[in-house]
């Protein structure tokens, strides 16, 4: 659902008649612009709103990586009218999570790192492009690491633009900002929101007429226990920079063999789609003709042993009872070929699982 400007500035209109809007302010002669962090969750559209609602002029800012999409992002700013910028921010976050200065929450996010360093992004950009303030949809004590009083300083500070990142949402409980001193931005008619209830930001977009907006989970793949655990064993493995081996990490069954050497298992119908989509040259792929068995990839430099095993491994996800010999087909850059082998035992199995 698009907001309509008939829709959202008969909202505006509202808050004009009861003193809680004000006409559009400008700074030598050119309209107030922000920069807004859009993730695409009601909070930072509820962000890019405010500002509108003030005769702001939005312009939103969202971020892509294997780890979390851009979609939702685009989404809001369909929806909200505006303009966005999509940056890639993987090379930055891959280098994040390789060394965070912060360290990482219950699974491996960096959240502060993360954040700081989409603020400085912003910031600079900011600076090169001529928009008067860079404004978050963050909400003061909402999620545990990231957002209380302390690290929201913390983050803004380390930016590098501790002054001019407004977050409408619970302005009014932090420090004022530039924008706010120099009357760019009304502070009066920003928001007090704090800790984790959602129904202040339920009742806000009722009032500006969203009725479509994703669920406050938040879509990162590093908050998810399962994922955190494959990421943390490219990382001990200093693998963090294989793009490759990071697409992978959502698929299947993960399996280390060695330092060198991981199998990767269908689950199900899609994962050995797409598992066979996702083959590289380099890799060897295992499929199961005779018996109904799942597609697997082995990756890195596996010699004749670790194929051996890999096939035990897949034997195990097979049709084939204990003990029973089946044919596994092999392709791979060298050519095709064929093992018989019998399934692997679950010690054997839990061994060698990433967890």
């Amino acid at each position: 659902m698009v907001i309509s400007p008939s829709v959202l500035y008969g909202a505006v209109e509202k808050r004009r008649n009861t003193g809680e809007a004000r006409d559009m302010v400008e700074h030598n002669g050119k309209p107030i612009a922000a920069l807004v962090l859009l993730s695409g969750g009601l909070d930072s559209r509820l962000a890019a709103i405010l500002l509108k609602a003030q005769g702001v002029q939005v312009t939103g800012i969202t971020f892509e990586t294997p780890f979390f999409s851009a979609d939702r992002g685009r989404e809001a700013a369909a929806q909200l009218n505006v303009p966005l910028i999509v940056e890639d921010y993987t090379e930055t976050l891959l280098g994040i999570i390789e060394h965070p200065r912060h360290g990482f929450g219950s699974c491996i996010n960096p959240c502060i790192d993360c954040h700081t360093a989409m603020l400085r992004y912003a910031g600079q950009r900011m600076e090169r492009e001529g928009f008067h303030l860079v404004a978050t949809g963050e909400v003061l004590n909402q999620r545990p690491m990231s957002q209380t009083r302390r690290n929201l300083a913390v983050v803004a500070s380390e930016s590098g633009y501790k002054d001019w990142i407004l977050r409408p949402l619970s302005a009014k409980l932090l420090p004022e900002t530039e924008p706010e001193r120099r009357g760019w931005v009304d502070r009066g008619r920003l928001l007090d929101l704090n800790g984790r209830s959602r129904k202040p930001q339920t009742r806000l977009a009722e009032e500006y007429g969203i009725t479509d907006y994703p669920k406050a989970a938040g879509g990162c793949r590093l908050t998810e226990p399962n994922y955190a655990a494959r990421l943390r064993d490219l990382r001990a493995h200093k693998q963090l920079r294989d793009l490759h081996a990071i697409q992978l990490l959502r698929v299947g069954r993960q399996f280390r063999l060695n330092s060198a050497v991981k199998v990767v298992i269908g689950r199900d119908a899609a994962d050995n789609g797409a598992i066979e989509a996702l083959a590289q040259p380099e890799d060897v792929l295992f499929r199961f003709e005779s018996i109904p068995g799942p597609s697997a990839l082995v990756t890195g430099k596996p010699s004749e042993a670790d194929l051996h095993l890999a096939a035990t491994l897949c034997a195990r996800y097979s049709d084939a009872m204990p003990g029973q010999e089946v044919d596994v087909s092999i392709r791979s850059a060298s050519g095709a070929g064929h093992l018989r082998v019998t399934r692997a035992d679950e010690m054997e199995v839990e061994r060698l699982r990433i967890k």
